[in-house]
């Protein structure tokens, strides 16, 4: 499904550069869920940001559904992401005064494929996240929870290939983190999404199937969740 070959990334301000990305090869597999872990600086959400078309890398290649994402033009780019990406966010990203409904239909109005069949699609959708009933209500009357379920339903409205999370239990309590992580494992098991978490917290990163750790720009080690003592040798990794 994604295969990063040499990956680089450096900003540019005033006479300083800065080499975030430095030469990053990695594949993930089709239905995989993984996590990604690694200091704050380390090139995580840039990473992420990379692979979900939301910026371009200075140099390498990013392939996802056998296309050629580094090669693309913005406005290519952003036809592939509404087609193949979904994002989950840690701060939701929600428009407040929209209602739970707006919120998830709002990928399908920037590409004018609302329809009825749609509209009971969202409904479905809400219910299988667990916000039957209130699809009426405004984003910003939602608990942290509940608004991050809805940012869950936007993300999987349009059937994304790859569900991309950017710390999206961040701002939640354990209990609520693992209703959002038990609810990301269901659809990556039910619907074959890959799915790739970016994540400090080594609970939330035991619910995927590998953790890739990255340091100083480039993966560091790559383990598998069966492999003994690796919830120890994370732990330590992060200390």
């Amino acid at each position: 499904m994604i295969k990063v070959s040499d990956l680089k990334k450096e900003f540019i301000q005033g006479q300083e550069r800065t080499e975030v990305l430095k030469g990053v090869d990695l594949t993930i597999e089709e239905g995989e869920f993984v996590a990604i872990m690694g200091p704050s600086g380390s090139g995580k959400s840039t990473l992420l940001q990379l692979l979900g078309g939301l910026d371009v890398p200075t140099a390498g290649n990013i392939v996802i559904n056998q296309q050629q994402l580094a090669q693309m033009k913005e406005k290519e780019r952003t036809i592939f992401r509404r087609k193949y990406i979904g994002f989950i966010f840690q701060n939701y990203q929600l428009l407040p005064t929209l209602t739970v409904e707006e919120n998830v239909a709002f990928p399908l109005h920037a590409d004018g494929s609302l329809t009825k069949e749609k509209n009971q699609m969202i409904l479905e959708l809400l219910d299988s996240v667990g916000l039957k009933g209130l699809g009426r209500k405004r984003a910003n009357l939602l608990s942290g929870g509940q608004q991050q379920r809805v940012a869950i339903a936007r993300a999987l409205v349009n059937n994304p290939a790859v569900l991309l999370a950017d710390e999206p239990t961040g701002n939640l309590d354990r209990n609520k983190a693992e209703e959002i992580l038990v609810l990301m494992s269901k659809f990556n098991r039910e619907n074959k999404q890959t799915t790739i978490m970016v994540t400090h917290d080594m609970f939330a990163a035991g619910f995927a199937d590998r953790i890739i750790l990255f340091k100083d720009g480039v993966i560091d080690q790559v383990i598998a969740r069966k492999d003994n003592d690796y919830a120890q040798y994370v732990a330590n990794f992060m200390a």
